[in-house]
């Protein structure tokens, strides 16, 4: 299958990627590298330029011979979506109308959404099952959210297949070293930590340790990038014409901020320094996947079940690129 991935030079978008290049798909990616990283494409097609440019994304779905996307192509920081919602609201809602024009115009009938575990909001179910209810809580979410509704709507009048991805924490690199987790700024928290440790103690901080959770701090459902890609791999294969279908991609397990804390300490051997502040606005007490539908659909299974095993991959990767995919 000819697959577009918008942001695929991003974190989650080029592991995906690389899993479907190396399944046999022909693969383009389409991203502005605001975010992403050209190397990360690993010499697969990239076509440089912003998902609200209409004209190039139908350009390179025709020029391509496209038959699905995967849309990962999203500004993702919730701290910054509430200073700046226009933006955000700009690029993930109003990208994703320009891309499901250009698809309507090429005639693309099949789409894959990373959404996000953060439209469910502060709901208090846990497990969270695909029914719970969405009720975001940071402009972020409410455009994941917005957008989840488009492409519902554009499937119903254009007649699109689609599935609806909610990931939970994704996590980890690669085993070969290929493929990891580098933003900046960093805002995720096993990186945070780990380059803590890499770079001397600054000022981490936990937000917030009067939770409801054993430890009062709070409670996430870590993935590690593989089993992510995989389960990508796993519905864009199922995808047809009728398809309207959503999953959660988590493990069914939680571990709370000191618990990642205590892995990092563990696989590292370093011990970690860390201050306790006030809680974050918005910030979920608990947040961890039912993955069952997932699994008994698509016979997705998580290989990474031990948060260590998820830390050791990205301790090799942040030891080894300390400067992500500049040049060491």
């Amino acid at each position: 299958m000819n697959i577009l991935l918008t942001g695929g030079a991003g974190y989650v978008g080029s592991a995906c990627l690389r899993l479907l290049k190396d399944s046999g798909h022909r693969v383009v990616a389409f991203d502005n590298l605001v975010e992403g990283h050209a190397d990360a494409v690993d010499g697969a097609d990239l076509v440089i330029g912003d998902i609200r440019d209409t004209s190039l994304l139908e350009k390179t779905l025709r020029d391509h011979e496209i038959e699905a996307v995967m849309h990962f192509a999203a500004a993702t920081n919730v701290g910054e979506s509430v200073v700046n919602p226009a933006y955000h609201y700009d690029n993930n809602v109003g990208g994703t109308l320009s891309l499901l024009n250009a698809m309507v115009a090429a005639g693309v009938k099949k789409i894959l959404f990373s959404s996000t575990c953060a439209t469910y909001g502060l709901n208090p179910s846990s497990p969270m099952a695909e029914d719970a209810e969405q009720d975001p809580c940071s402009p972020y979410a409410r455009t994941k959210l917005a957008v989840e509704w488009m492409i519902r709507d554009f499937s119903h009048t254009y007649d699109m297949g689609f599935t609806l991805l909610r990931y939970f924490n994704a996590a980890g690199a690669s085993t070969d070293g290929r493929f990891g987790e580098y933003h900046h700024p960093e805002t995720h928290l096993i990186p945070l930590v780990l380059q803590d440790i890499l770079d001397g103690p600054k000022a981490l901080k936990v937000f917030g340790n009067d939770y409801a959770t054993e430890d009062g701090t709070c409670i996430r459902d870590y993935v590690h990038i593989e089993d992510l890609a995989s389960a990508h791999l796993l519905a864009m294969e199922a995808i047809e014409q009728n398809t309207q279908e959503v999953y959660n991609i988590g493990t069914g397990n939680g571990q709370s901020v000191l618990d990642i804390i205590k892995a990092c300490e563990l696989v590292s051997g370093h011990k970690v320094k860390y201050t306790i502040v006030g809680r974050r606005p918005g910030d979920a007490p608990e947040l961890v996947a039912d993955p069952l539908k997932l699994q008994t659909r698509l016979g997705w299974k998580p290989r990474y079940t031990k948060i260590e095993d998820t830390v050791r991959t990205a301790w090799a990767w942040h030891k080894n690129r300390p400067n992500g995919y500049a040049k060491k």
